[in-house]
């Protein structure tokens, strides 16, 4: 059966069963189309309580999971070290996939899922919530409009206190890197989604705070193909009480994606022009889990494809790169916007 004529609802499963998961569950609870039909996490107790939870089946495993059969589509949010294996399982069993941030560890395992992927005739996305955000939408078609003039300068901010000594994303061999890993997979993936690809990045870990393997402080500058200069600040050990987490000033004009509030402001302008209500998380879910729902069922392509997977790896492998020997480090043959 043609993805285009495939029958709903499409029946899916999540594979792992942590904080992430509840939000993908909660979002694919309020699709009609979607049937929760498993969840699998190693740890039993977890399974069983979120399968009770979701009226669903659970299992220890997730390759039994998907050997079980009756799976259209699996959700993965397992640790990133797990992703390329548990992507090219599903994607071998011919399921639709949908990946938590960071795609993968390496770029050369995010080659092999995008690869897979292609020769299957799947639907493979990496999970980028911040794409599915209203207010980002909108301010990418500001952006493109011309109305701001050339893009200059970009800031981005994601830096909260949340102690990460019991979470797994601070084992390196579990998470592949700190803050930079986590967070800034977002930031790269939406950087790339309003600028276009990135072509130079330098990144600086800050002073550690939390006893913890991985930075958990991190400033990362980058230069775009269009020449486009961006500052991103993460952290997991200080909090900056900011209003907006993207701030963008062209020749023209400048623009802020904000918390509670998104506006715009041309230069000749007194006035800011409100476009947005801010971050919604779970409206975001929402979105992003009915997109995937569109584009396994070939009534919508990708706007986040498995091309901008790889690329978010590439470019945080680069950061890493740069950060150990201090210097500004290319991005050769980076992918176009397309």
């Amino acid at each position: 059966m043609s993805d285009a004529l495939m029958a709903t609802p499409v029946r899916v499963g999540v594979i792992g069963c942590g904080r992430v998961a509840q939000d993908h569950l909660q979002a694919l609870q309020r699709i009609a189309e979607f049937e929760i039909v498993a969840v699998a996490d190693v740890v039993a107790r977890q399974a069983t309580s979120v399968a009770e939870q979701f009226g669903c089946r659970a299992h220890v495993d997730y390759r039994e999971m998907i050997e079980h059969g009756g799976l259209d589509a699996v959700v993965v949010c397992t640790p990133p070290m797990s992703h390329a294996a548990v992507t090219l399982h599903a994607l071998s069993a011919g399921l639709h996939v949908l990946g938590e941030k960071p795609f993968a560890l390496t770029a050369g395992d995010a080659r092999k899922m995008m690869d897979a992927a292609g020769d299957v005739g799947r639907v493979l996305m990496m999970a980028s919530k911040f794409r599915f955000v209203d207010d980002m939408v909108r301010a990418k078609g500001i952006i493109d409009s011309g109305i701001l003039g050339r893009i200059v300068l970009w800031e981005n901010v994601f830096c909260s206190r949340v102690d990460m000594r019991e979470r797994w994303n601070s084992r390196r061999e579990v998470s592949g890197g700190g803050v930079l890993a986590d967070n800034g997979s977002h930031s790269v993936d939406v950087a790339r989604y309003l600028l276009g690809p990135i072509a130079l990045v330098q990144a600086q870990h800050g002073i550690q705070v939390q006893p913890i393997e991985v930075e958990d402080t991190c400033r990362l500058f980058f230069q775009t193909a269009s020449g486009v200069m961006g500052t991103i600040d993460l952290s997991w050990s200080i909090h900056k009480d900011v209003d907006s987490y993207v701030n963008i000033f062209g020749t023209e004009g400048t623009l802020s994606l904000g918390w509670r509030e998104s506006k715009y402001r041309q230069s000749e302008k007194l006035n800011w022009i409100v476009f947005g209500k801010g971050y919604d998380k779970q409206r975001a879910f929402l979105r992003q889990e009915q997109h995937f729902l569109d584009c396994i069922l070939g009534k919508s392509q990708p706007i986040i494809t498995a091309v901008d997977g790889l690329e978010s790896v590439r470019v945080i492998e680069a950061a890493y790169r740069s950060s150990a020997v201090n210097k500004w480090v290319s991005l050769e043959g980076a992918a176009d916007r397309e």
